[in-house]
């Protein structure tokens, strides 16, 4: 009985093409809307969360601010306590940064002079071009040694061959430090710049650049594996309960990707949910055609009940119809959405993620409305005398 009423349903529909396809259209704008809004914020998510990832996920940054209480607790030996209250962290970095002039003959440049650790490099998997990055023991014995970051070699000196030679730093006064590594070119990673950088070692910048009277950051690698957002998490919960929440900044890519994720998830969920009230102005056309198709049909209908035909089964027949009618304007819509939100995602340069619960949705979704709109014509024809449906004209 069921693939009687498909087959009686789809007589119809190509009986009365343009009828049909004016039906259909709003069917086909909701699910197709639906479909692209969910796949684009799928991908838009996925897109700004890898790119976050790729800016390094694993990585936790705590920036102290400057009192007497932060003072006494963010030392130099700060990352031992870390990593011995909080578990799943592989290293912490101690960082200090501040501005100063780097001249080189006639060349200069303003650049940033970071005192980092002989492992800093390697930690953050930040590759030399020329020479390789200062060693252990350049920091044991205070060195004036000195990295470059790729902008500022090119800058200071424009015909290579940067390894060996010397440049001055300017601060309360010049000194000369010899250059053993210049860095390959690194995108920023949020709070980290590395191309307009130069790097001395960790204790050539307390002893001889500058004593600071609290060390400026501190760099987290996150233990392989673990989750990085529990670890931040942990941190912070370690840290408001020593120094207290004011004595500190900490910013965790993790967290941004977290958040970012639950934004784009939120505003796709309201875009699709006011897309899908076009399915039930789809629905509302389905309805009308519905009562034209009942009107047109009546004497049929009157016929089918002389025969013996129950109201149950002519109701069937009408709800099947409006239910064909829904879902083929349904897969329309899904394969115009997807083709839509391939053509977008390539204009902005995103990977195309599909969103097959989004499928689920709208198939479903479109279903429903076939079978709620459909019921009323579908009980109007089911009540129709026989004998007023055979004298219809």
């Amino acid at each position: 009985m069921i693939w009687e009423n498909i087959k009686l349903a789809l007589k119809d529909m190509f009986a009365s093409k343009m009828r049909t396809l004016l039906s259909l259209l709003g069917i086909v704008i909701g699910v197709a809307s639906v479909i692209a809004i969910l796949t684009l914020g799928q991908s838009a998510t996925q897109s700004i969360t890898q790119t976050i990832v790729e800016s390094g996920l694993e990585m936790v940054t705590i920036f102290p601010v400057r009192s007497e209480k932060a003072a006494n607790e963010f030392t130099e030996d700060f990352g031992e306590r870390l990593m011995t209250n909080v578990s799943d962290i592989k290293t912490v970095l101690p960082v200090n940064t501040s501005g100063a002039l780097l001249r080189v003959g006639q060349n200069s440049i303003e650049a940033s002079v970071s005192g980092v650790l002989s492992t800093y490099a390697s930690i953050l998997d930040y590759e030399a071009e020329v020479g390789q990055f200062f060693s252990l023991a350049d920091n044991m014995a205070s060195r004036q040694v000195v990295v470059l970051g790729s902008d500022v070699a090119e800058e200071l000196f424009p015909d290579g061959n940067a390894v060996g030679e010397y440049v001055s730093i300017f601060r309360n006064q010049a000194k000369s430090y010899q250059v053993v590594g210049v860095m390959q070119e690194k995108d920023a990673s949020f709070n980290l710049q590395f191309n307009g950088t130069v790097y001395i070692p960790y204790n050539t910048y307390t002893q001889r650049f500058i004593k600071p009277s609290i060390v400026g950051s501190y760099v987290v690698r996150v233990a392989d594996g673990a989750d990085a957002l529990a670890v931040s998490d942990a941190i912070t919960e370690f840290l408001d309960r020593t120094v207290g929440s004011d004595a500190y900044r900490l910013f965790s890519p993790a967290s941004l990707a977290d958040m970012a994720s639950q934004i784009t998830g939120t505003f796709s969920s309201f875009l699709a949910a006011i897309a899908a009230i076009s399915l039930l102005v789809g629905g509302i056309g389905i309805m009308n055609i519905m009562l034209v198709s009942v009107a047109e049909r009546t004497r049929e209908i009157g016929i089918r009940k002389a025969l013996g035909a129950s109201p149950w089964t002519i109701m069937g027949q009408f709800i099947t119809e409006a239910i064909v009618l829904t879902i083929t304007g349904g897969v329309i819509g899904i394969g115009l959405g997807t083709l839509l939100s391939y053509l977008v995602a390539d204009v902005v340069g995103w990977n195309l993620y599909i969103s097959y619960s989004s499928f689920l949705f709208a198939a479903g979704f479109s279903t429903l409305v076939g079978v709620f709109f459909g019921w009323y014509p579908a009980m109007k024809a089911s009540k129709l005398d026989p004998i007023e449906a055979l004298n219809y004209e």
